[in-house]
């Protein structure tokens, strides 16, 4: 008679060990991918990243931006004579080393507006070298090794049913939750990458400012804000750095706290990438 109890107790013991098995297998093979991916992914070039999207934005550069670009300029380079002539006493007291220097402002302007895309592109390919280097000294695996999990499976065993229950409900919350970081960190890897495009699309503008003091700070702000977006790419796998060392500092004996650990952690992630764009916008002074 308690043989048979000791049976049921025993495949219900089974069942919820190998949820949680099937919780916690997840949990560290979804955000170890998710961690993977991310490394991978921030890495690219715009035009790595999807080459038919980059170009619809070179397209859109080439025929939309760089004439009303050209109308900018041209405003520009006038209001920009203009002052000399009235500053000069109506070129009473100009020379003619005055138009020179026009000229030469004039002929770097235009040169600047007519390359703002490329010039977009190779400050992306300047953080993708930050970002290759920095993925070569930081270890992104945050992967628990075999005979630790093993050994967290094998003190479930000593547990009663009431308790695995418990734990089962948890680890099932935690793999929920960190599912949902998972798809956060997506959405803000793929949102800076899309930012990008936006930004790239239209530096022919903000570009063809630069040639005048009281319009300068339009052009001046937005490459910073280039830069800045260049920067959150190394941020974002500084990031990832970080999380991956907590991680394989979190004390497996204790299945509980080892879990939160796993999840607090994982939200801290998220929260930190989150972040990322603001903090490269705040040492960039991009505002």
């Amino acid at each position: 008679m308690f043989g048979i109890f000791d049976k049921i107790k025993e495949f219900f013991q089974d069942i919820f060990i190998g949820i949680i098995q099937s919780n916690l297998e997840v949990m560290f093979v979804d955000i170890n991918d998710k961690v993977t991916f991310v490394s991978s992914e921030v890495g690219k070039t715009p035009q790595s990243f999807n080459a038919e999207v980059f170009s619809f934005i070179k397209n859109i550069n080439d025929t939309v931006i760089i004439p009303i670009a050209g109308l900018i300029i041209t405003a520009v380079l006038c209001i920009e004579l203009i002052q000399m002539v009235m500053n000069k006493n109506n070129m009473h007291d100009g020379d003619s080393f005055e138009f020179f220097k026009y000229i030469i402002k004039m002929a770097i302007a235009v040169y600047l507006v007519s390359h703002a895309f490329e010039f977009a592109m190779a400050s992306f390919d300047v953080a993708q070298n930050l970002v290759v280097k920095a993925a070569g000294v930081i270890n992104t695996s945050s992967n628990l090794s075999s005979s630790e999990f093993i050994s967290m499976i094998e003190a479930l065993k000593q547990k009663e049913v009431g308790e695995l229950i418990a734990i089962a409900l948890e680890t099932s919350l935690v793999k929920m939750l960190i599912q949902g970081v998972s798809i956060l960190i997506t959405i803000i890897v793929y949102g800076r990458m899309f930012e990008i495009y936006v930004y790239s699309a239209v530096a022919s503008i903000p570009f063809s400012t630069m040639g005048n003091k009281e319009w300068g700070s339009i052009g001046t702000n937005y490459i910073k804000g280039l830069f800045a977006l260049a920067l959150q790419g190394l941020f974002l796998m500084i990031c990832l750095g970080i999380y991956a060392v907590l991680i394989k500092t979190v004390n497996i004996t204790d299945i509980h706290t080892s879990t939160f650990m796993i999840l607090a952690y994982t939200i801290l992630l998220g929260l930190m990438m989150l972040k990322s764009g603001t903090i490269a916008k705040s040492i960039m002074n991009a505002h």
